[in-house]
């Protein structure tokens, strides 16, 4: 899981996440501010999750940017654990907080039958 620690902490210095795991999921908890559920992305493939969200900004019209630093834009793509799947993942946006929780795969054990050599 180191992979995913050093991807979270190469995201932008305005972007905040947690990374957490219980016995059954892994949930990845990120602050995105005046990000909704149209202006965000979230895809699962091949061990990785990728983040797509643009910022909506309300500008009075009789106001302009003489500086700005909230980016309105975030790209990013994250390495899972190998025992996370996208099967019956379940995301959420409430307030600018994406939760994000996928489940762990279930470790399958199969019994082999073994033949006799006679």
């Amino acid at each position: 899981m180191s992979a995913l620690r050093d991807a979270l902490r190469d995201l932008p210095d305005a972007v905040f996440a947690d990374f957490l795991e219980s016995e059954e999921a892994y949930l990845l908890v990120v602050d995105l501010p005046g990000v909704s559920t149209e202006t965000l992305d979230i895809v699962v493939s091949d061990g990785r999750v990728r983040l797509e969200a643009r910022r909506e900004k309300d500008v009075p019209p009789e106001f302009r940017y003489e500086r700005e630093e909230r980016s309105m834009f975030l790209d990013a793509e994250l390495p899972l654990p190998p025992d996370a799947t996208p099967e019956g993942a379940e995301a959420s946006v409430e307030r600018g907080v994406l939760e994000l929780r996928l489940p762990k795969r279930r470790a399958e054990e199969t019994r082999i039958e073994i033949s006799d050599d006679e």
